[in-house]
């Protein structure tokens, strides 16, 4: 299963993107990519990982955001690339790994707007992830060491920082079910269940695939 497929993973924070991510590409024996992401953009494009790390999934402006959509649809240099905005850079410089690392191979990358990178590419299952806020408290508390007050404005603030860099860089908006193939609740199904549903789910458009 999964011998062609690109799985990305987009997650409210708390909900278990990365576990999951994370497991269900080590049981498809496929690569997979969160924060090795950013060092795989620095890489390519040979800005320092830190400054991708600064930036990661950090809303823009919406000057900057136009600039960057009008260069990366009508394509740029090596030496406009050099002269641009340092935002702008990692912005393309992210897409750009994005795509080389979907060519490649099946992987399960998570987060960066992947899906909207990828939306040409005919063998993606983009998947959301949710759960809910209680459950998010939780996870997340346990996991820093902190107050259920705390953890929860934590959560609040990076949800609301991945919709505005998402809603900025895409069609979409972050979150909602219609843009994506699967929209599951991590605190129904668990870790295992969502892990089975997108593996199921995966196998099925393969077969389907098969066939025509």
């Amino acid at each position: 299963m999964a011998n062609n497929t690109i799985i990305t993973i987009g997650r409210q924070y708390g909900s278990g993107g990365h576990d999951i991510g994370k497991q269900l590409a080590e049981e498809l024996n496929i690569p997979f990519y969160d924060k090795a992401l950013l060092e795989r953009a620095a890489k390519d494009s040979g800005l320092c990982q830190e400054i991708f790390e600064n930036h990661d999934e950090k809303p823009t402006n919406s000057f900057l955001y136009s600039l960057v959509m009008d260069t990366y649809s009508l394509g740029y240099t090596t030496s406009s690339f050099s002269e641009m905005p340092l935002n702008h850079k990692i912005f393309l410089a992210q897409f750009d790994a994005i795509k080389n690392i979907a060519k490649e191979g099946p992987c399960v990358i998570v987060g960066r707007c992947a899906d909207y990178a990828l939306a040409e590419f005919p063998n993606v299952v983009n998947v959301f992830l949710h759960a809910d806020l209680q459950d998010r408290i939780v996870r997340i508390a346990r996991r820093h060491d902190l107050t259920d007050a705390k953890a929860k404005d934590l959560i609040i603030k990076t949800d609301k920082r991945r919709a505005s860099y998402y809603n900025y860089y895409t069609s979409k908006k972050w979150g909602e079910a219609a843009g994506y193939d699967l929209s599951l609740n991590t605190a129904t199904l668990g870790i295992e269940g969502t892990i089975h549903m997108i593996r199921e789910f995966v196998a099925y458009k393969e077969k389907e695939h098969e066939r025509i």
